[in-house]
């Protein structure tokens, strides 16, 4: 009676160790899953040929191939054996009539990397690339690039959307037009099959951060002041709501980066890496550019505050176990939570800016420009941009940020409309 094997698990394959020697997690049917020494976890499928001798072949490293896409491997290779065809001669095979035929898909795709990292910086060229290596290279790559059809492109998209990841599935779509528009221009295919991959993927409804009404700005500012946990993440909440800046050019700010005589900060666009911090050297969205944020009077009472707890540290918000990593993503999000808010339908960290903006826009008092400016927001019609990019609009700016904060203090007590606030500061 033959011995019957148990299926793996995604978790037993993830959580595998390795041994002094290699070893095997078998799946069933021929299939195992190869740990090595140094870590390193392949594939493998053992299977008899149609003349009646043992096979054997790769199907790539986990966890790039999935369990399930080790298994879908499988089921190909025997419906080929079924046919009477050696999977490990027709892939032989395929790769040799792909050079009889012209260049190989990944052959194309490199060319079109390498031209287009040109334009790109270090970080999004890796990205793009292990993109294509993991979801599409394993599928397509060394097929002949004139062999390819619509379904073929198809097939790494559709593996894609099956593992739930929309976002993925638009930009490899994005990637497999690009590369095919390029290779129709450069005469290696006659016709565009991914012309038809249009459509292919829905993206998701867009939906905003949560944020409060300013009529609850009173409210909120109580609840700050009230928050019984460590100061330096009350004062954290305070100076976000106060400088409305994005998350992590918040967290990973240096107290280099402030002037307080000048009452300025500087956000660069690069920082510098903080050792086993993920994304530390972020730093603007606006690339190229320093971000320029005036401090208000207020927001510099709130940095000395700070300044008392950390500077003799490089980073601003420096974290309690160590001081050389920031706080975490999660330590707004987190104090709002324990303030009572719903930081998934009712308030988060990122609510700050909305909550802002609508009332600098409500107020009628400044500029379009300066706002977008102040938000770091890019300019959308590059026409204007080519002009206006070395404007800095920064006195302007200067009234926004105390405008802003004069606005949060005469709303502690009681709430008072923006329009009504700018009002009173004409009068």
């Amino acid at each position: 009676m033959s011995r019957t094997t148990t299926p793996l698990s995604d978790a037993a394959c993830r959580t595998a160790k390795p041994k002094d020697r290699p070893y095997g997690l078998f799946d069933g049917e021929g299939l195992f899953l190869l740990v090595q020494p140094n870590g390193r976890k392949g594939w493998r499928f053992r299977y008899t040929k149609p003349n009646g001798k043992q096979g054997l072949t790769s199907f790539g490293n986990y966890p790039v191939v999935s369990l399930v896409d080790a298994r879908a491997k499988r089921l190909q290779a025997k419906r080929l054996i079924v046919q009477g065809i050696d999977p490990v001669e027709n892939k032989r095979n395929a790769k040799v009539q792909a050079q009889v035929n012209g260049r190989t898909f990944e052959e194309v795709a490199l060319d079109w990397h390498r031209g287009m990292s040109a334009k790109w910086t270090p970080g999004h060229a890796k990205n793009v690339w292990r993109r294509l290596q993991t979801y599409v290279l394993p599928h397509i790559g060394a097929r002949s690039i004139v062999d390819l059809d619509t379904h073929d492109l198809l097939q790494p998209i559709e593996a894609i959307k099956t593992k739930g990841s929309i976002d993925v599935a638009l930009r490899v779509k994005c990637y497999l037009m690009n590369i095919m528009r390029e290779a129709k221009r450069a005469r290696i295919i006659s016709l565009n099959p991914a012309y038809d991959l249009e459509g292919s993927v829905k993206s998701r409804r867009v939906t905003h951060r949560p944020a409060l009404p300013l009529s609850r700005l009173p409210e909120l500012q109580a609840r700050i002041a009230a928050y019984k946990g460590r100061a330096l993440t009350r004062l954290t909440v305070q100076l976000s709501l106060h400088l409305f800046v994005r998350s992590s050019e918040l967290r990973f700010a240096r107290w280099n980066e402030f002037d307080l005589q000048r009452a300025v900060w500087e956000i660069p666009d690069t920082r510098q890496a903080l050792e086993g911090v993920s994304f530390s050297t972020r730093g603007t969205k606006m690339q190229g550019d320093i971000h320029l944020v005036p401090l208000s009077p207020q927001a510099i009472g709130l940095l000395k505050q700070i300044q008392a707890l950390t500077g003799e540290f490089d980073l601003v918000f420096a974290g309690d176990a160590n001081p050389r990593k920031p706080l975490s993503e999660n330590t707004v999000n987190k104090a709002l939570r324990s303030m009572g808010y719903n930081t998934q339908a009712e308030l988060c960290g990122h609510g700050f800016r909305t909550m802002a903006c609508s009332a600098l826009v409500e107020s009628g008092l400044w500029s379009e420009t300066a706002i977008e400016r102040q938000m770091s927001h890019r300019e959308r019609n590059k026409v204007r941009a080519a002009y206006i990019h070395k404007a800095e609009f920064i006195e302007e700016r200067r009234l926004i940020m105390n405008w802003w904060s004069d606005y949060l203090d005469v709303n502690q007590e009681e709430h008072v409309t923006p329009h009504e606030f700018a009002r009173k500061i004409k009068a």
